[in-house]
């Protein structure tokens, strides 16, 4: 039996700007990358749709400036599409487009559904609260009132990330980016959501630190069965984490496919030109 996917995305568009007669057709708009000289409008995404299964790592590869973080971003609805939308296999928003719901309705998604883990932790976490108050934030927001339950919960999760026990009560502005980007893991994870979303978060890390980032990441994958999507600008990152990766370039898809097929025998001349850079 085929299985379904978890999460769909369809047709997803997202621009900056009002468009103008030479950019507003799709089909013959003419763009310097995905800018419109003439009106300045940037097409950060255009078209995008892939579909993320059960128990999945798929990753996002493209260099700055190619609409993986936008795409994140609106995925998260930290900002809103231009257009397409987004489809999540459970019961009770099947067949319903996400992009489309009440912001009451768009927040309940964030807090049950997907976690998110930012490139700066600063986007993520509340630098004056306790790494535990920051976990019971997101547990608040799920409507938890049970005050022991969200300690033992924070402390669980702290501890599955690594975070010595004497050091949960302290202020993650006092930790390294490394322990920042571990809390805020813990924190994405705090409502068991199925789908979690990574954004570039082992940039500017120290080697050994990404390093124990990406184990870390593996680790909660199979242990919490988590879907992830990982986007990185790093194809180290993705050849170590992804089982299947979409390459995108000036807000397009441009190749997709298995991990390792795409390593070893990538098509697009662009995909071809990082790959080599990795060899």
């Amino acid at each position: 039996m085929h299985e379904e996917p978890l999460l769909s995305v369809r047709h997803l568009h997202k621009q900056f700007g009002s468009s103008c007669e030479s950019c507003n057709n799709i089909n013959s708009r003419e763009l310097e990358k995905n800018y419109c000289p003439n009106c300045g409008t940037v097409y950060a995404c255009q078209d995008i749709s892939f579909d993320l299964y059960p128990g999945e790592i798929l990753g996002i590869v493209g260099e700055s400036g190619s609409g993986k973080s936008t795409m994140m971003q609106c995925m998260y609805f930290d900002v809103d599409v231009t257009s397409g939308g987004a489809y999540i296999n459970e019961p009770e928003v099947e067949g319903k487009n996400v992009f489309e719901f009440s912001s009451q309705k768009k927040r309940y998604i964030r807090n049950h559904r997907y976690g998110m883990v930012y490139q700066n932790p600063l986007d993520g976490l509340k630098m004056n609260f306790s790494s535990v108050g920051n976990i019971a934030e997101k547990l608040i927001a799920a409507g938890n009132r049970n005050v022991s339950e969200m300690e033992l919960v924070s402390q669980k999760l702290l501890e599955s990330v690594q975070i010595p026990m004497f050091r949960m009560k302290e202020e993650p502005r006092n930790f390294s980016g490394g322990m920042q980007q571990r809390v805020q893991i813990a924190k994405a994870l705090s409502n068991n959501p199925p789908i979690l979303f990574l954004d570039e978060v082992t940039t500017g890390l120290d080697l050994s630190v990404q390093a124990h980032v990406l184990d870390l990441i593996k680790k909660i994958q199979r242990d919490f069965g988590v879907s992830m999507i990982v986007v990185s600008h790093d194809l180290a990152v993705i050849r170590m984490l992804a089982d299947r990766t979409v390459v995108m370039l000036n807000g397009s898809i441009i190749e997709e496919g298995l991990t390792d097929q795409i390593l070893e025998d990538p098509q697009h001349a662009y995909t071809q030109q990082l790959v080599y850079s990795l060899i």
